[in-house]
């Protein structure tokens, strides 16, 4: 690997640091235009789990070698584990139309299912794809079949975009899971 390809994702990472403070960087939901009908009425986004590198504030990146940079001054705008189950729950609602909230459940009345996600890979690349890999659980409590499935997803991006384009890819890549799971695990 030459020293350009080592250097870029350590450039990209830092050239926010020359402001002094930590960046965060946030987010935005994508445009959802689309409705996908599942067989609850009401699901809660019992559990997200991340690897460690992805729970944390700081934005990782994996080198072609496997190896992951980050920076403490660019920063997630919100606890990645409680920014994804947030993201999960809202995209599932406005896919879906039905009532869905990440936990606590906010209502008296029980949820039809549970949905658990454990994630393997939740990281962007230096050659501009954002990955995910992991498994699903959905928990039904009145006798229905229980599910659950794996899921691998990549969304493409440019790393020239820096932190702003990581985050858009995330938020496009969340709502690809969540349509993933309402087409595979919530019917």
């Amino acid at each position: 690997m030459t020293f350009a390809a080592r250097f870029i994702p350590f450039a990209l990472l830092t050239l926010i640091a020359a402001c002094g403070s930590p960046e965060r960087f946030a987010v935005s939901p994508p445009v959802i235009a689309e409705t996908i009908r599942i067989g609850f009425a009401s699901v809660e986004v019992k559990d997200v789990s991340l690897p460690s590198y992805a729970a944390s504030d700081e934005i990782s990146i994996r080198r072609e070698d496997g190896t992951l940079t980050s920076s403490s001054d660019v920063l997630w705008a919100d606890a990645p584990d409680r920014a994804i189950a947030l993201e999960l729950s809202q995209n599932l609602a406005r896919l879906t139309k039905r009532r869905v909230a990440s936990e606590p459940w906010p209502f008296e009345e029980f949820p039809d299912a549970r949905l658990e996600i454990r994630f393997s890979e939740l990281v962007a690349t230096t050659s501009g794809s954002f990955n995910t890999s992991g498994q699903y659980f959905v928990a039904v409590a009145d006798g229905r079949r229980e599910r659950s499935g794996l899921f691998e997803l990549s969304v493409a991006f440019d790393p020239k975009g820096g932190p702003n384009a990581i985050a858009r890819a995330r938020g496009q890549l969340i709502l690809d899971l969540a349509q993933y799971i309402a087409r595979n695990g919530l019917k």
